[in-house]
C-alpha cells in the first residue's frame, strides 16, 4: 500500500476524491516539521450543487485547511476545489467532504477544538494547545454556537428558571433562562433587569413558541425579575423557590455572625460552619458548632431559625400537610426575634408571599438545576479568569449548558 492510498484511507476519502501527493516541510529557522497533503478529484468527475443538480466543474480554486496533527507534526490539506456554474450569472463552490464551507479547518480539527472547550478549557488556552490564533478558534466556536441557537426547538417549553451571573468579578451581568424539564439553557442575554424578560419573550416567538405557554417561572426575589415576568408573562405563576429562600436566610445568618465576630475572635474562620446544614457537618465541626451556639445565644437563635426554615421547606417539597401554616408561624417567630436581620427577612418574605406560596403549592419546582448549571459556568469563568467580551461569555454559557442542540462534528465525513 503506497503512502497516498494510506492517507486517503486515513482521511476517509471516497471517489472522486483521493490523495495525490504528500510531503514533510521543515519550517525556516526552526526544528518544526509540517505534513502537507494534496487532494485532487478524478478527471471527468461531477459534483452536486446546492440546488440539487449534478454539474461539471466550471473552474477550480486552490484551498488549504488545518488538519489534526500527524503525531507531533502540524498537518495541512490542500485541494483544488471545483466551482460550479449553477446558472448564467451564479457560480458557487462545491462542498468538500472533509470541511464545512468557509472554514480554514477540517471537521476533525474543529471537533477536537470543540471537545477541549466542552471540558471548560478556555478558548484562548485551546488556541495555545493547537497553536492557532485565538480569533480563528473564536470564529469557529461561534459558528457552532450560532448553529445551535438556530436549531433550538422551544415549542414545548412551559416551566423555566431564571438567574443572573457576572462575567467577571464585580463586572456586568448576564441572565440565563433554563428549561426546568430538559435541564438545559435556552436563552442568555446581557443585564439582569426586567427587560431581559422582553428579550426572552421575543426569543420564544423566534423559536416556534408562544410566551403564553409559559406556566411557571422560578426565580429569586429580585424586583426587576418580578416586574419583567408580570409584564411579559402575565399568565405564568411566579415561584420563589427554596434555594433562594435559604440563600436569603443564610445571608441574614451571616450578618448576625459578623456582628458577633467584630468583638469575638472565637467566631473567626467559622463562616461555613454556620452556613452548612447541621446534618452535613463532620463530627469535629459539629462539636465546635454546638460550643459556639451555646456561647453566643443570639447566633444560636439565628441558627435555629435557619434550620427551622430548611425543615419547613423540605416538608413543602415532600408535600407534607401543614407546611404552609408552619411557614407562617416561622415568619412570626422571625419578626418577634430580637435579631434585626431576621426581622427584615420576615418583611421581605411577607412582601413576596404570592410567589413563596406557589412554591408550597407546587412543591417540586425549584431552581436547583440552574444552580448546578451555574456552577459549571463559574468553573469555566474562573479558568478563563473572566471574560472581557460579554457576548463571548454568553456563547460559552450556551455551549456548556445548551444540551444536544449545541453538538459539534464528531467525524470528517
Amino acid at each position: 500500500m503506497d503512502t497516498n492510498m494510506l492517507f486517503s484511507i486515513g482521511l476517509n476519502l471516497s471517489s472522486p476524491w483521493k490523495v495525490v501527493k504528500s510531503e514533510f516541510r521543515m519550517l525556516d529557522d526552526s526544528k518544526v516539521r509540517e505534513l502537507h497533503i494534496w487532494i485532487d478529484f478524478d478527471r471527468g468527475a461531477k459534483f452536486m450543487s446546492s440546488k440539487g443538480t449534478v454539474l461539471s466543474p466550471h473552474d477550480t480554486v486552490d484551498k488549504e485547511w488545518r488538519h489534526l496533527n500527524f503525531f507531533e507534526h502540524p498537518c495541512y490539506l490542500h485541494a483544488r476545489v471545483p466551482r460550479l456554474k449553477t446558472d448564467a450569472s451564479s457560480i458557487e463552490m462545491a462542498q468538500v467532504p472533509w470541511a464545512r464551507s468557509n472554514s480554514g479547518f477540517t471537521m476533525l480539527f474543529e471537533a477536537f477544538a470543540m471537545a477541549l472547550i466542552e471540558e471548560e478549557t478556555p478558548v484562548n488556552s485551546v488556541a495555545k494547545t493547537v497553536k492557532e490564533y485565538p480569533n480563528r478558534i473564536w470564529t469557529m466556536f461561534r459558528h457552532w454556537v450560532e448553529k445551535g441557537k438556530r436549531n433550538l426547538n422551544l415549542s414545548k417549553v412551559s416551566r423555566i428558571g431564571v438567574d443572573e451571573t457576572s462575567r467577571r468579578k464585580g463586572h456586568s451581568y448576564i441572565t440565563q433562562f433554563v428549561d426546568l424539564d430538559t435541564r438545559q439553557t435556552i436563552f442568555v442575554c446581557p443585564g439582569k433587569d426586567s427587560d431581559t424578560f422582553r428579550k426572552f419573550s421575543e426569543w420564544l416567538m423566534e423559536h416556534d413558541s408562544d410566551p403564553s405557554m409559559i406556566e411557571v417561572v422560578a426565580m429569586d426575589m429580585s424586583n426587576a425579575f418580578t416586574s419583567g415576568c408580570m409584564t411579559y408573562f402575565p399568565h405564568a405563576h411566579i415561584v420563589y423557590d427554596k434555594f433562594h429562600l435559604v440563600q436569603e436566610t443564610n445571608k441574614r445568618l451571616d450578618e448576625v455572625r459578623k456582628s458577633e465576630a467584630n468583638e469575638k475572635k472565637l467566631l473567626k474562620g467559622h463562616r461555613f460552619t454556620f452556613l452548612h446544614l447541621r446534618k452535613n457537618l463532620p463530627e469535629k465541626k459539629l462539636q465546635e458548632l454546638d460550643t459556639l451556639l451555646l456561647t453566643y445565644p443570639s447566633l444560636g437563635k439565628a441558627y435555629g431559625l435557619k434550620e427551622g426554615l430548611v425543615d419547613i421547606l423540605n416538608a413543602a417539597t415532600s408535600k407534607a400537610e401543614g407546611a404552609w401554616d408552619d411557614f407562617l408561624e416561622w415568619l412570626d417567630l422571625a419578626k418577634q426575634s430580637a435579631l434585626e436581620p431576621f426581622k427584615k427577612l420576615a418583611d421581605t418574605f411577607k412582601a413576596h408571599l404570592f410567589g413563596i406560596k406557589t412554591f408550597f403549592e407546587q412543591g417540586q419546582i425549584t431552581n436547583g438545576v440552574l444552580e448546578s448549571l451555574n456552577a459549571k459556568v463559574q468553573l469555566a469563568k474562573r479558568r478563563a479568569r473572566g471574560y472581557a467580551n460579554v457576548y463571548n461569555f454568553m456563547d460559552v454559557v450556551y455551549y456548556i449548558n445548551g444540551g444536544e442542540s449545541f453538538l459539534y462534528p464528531l467525524k470528517s465525513t
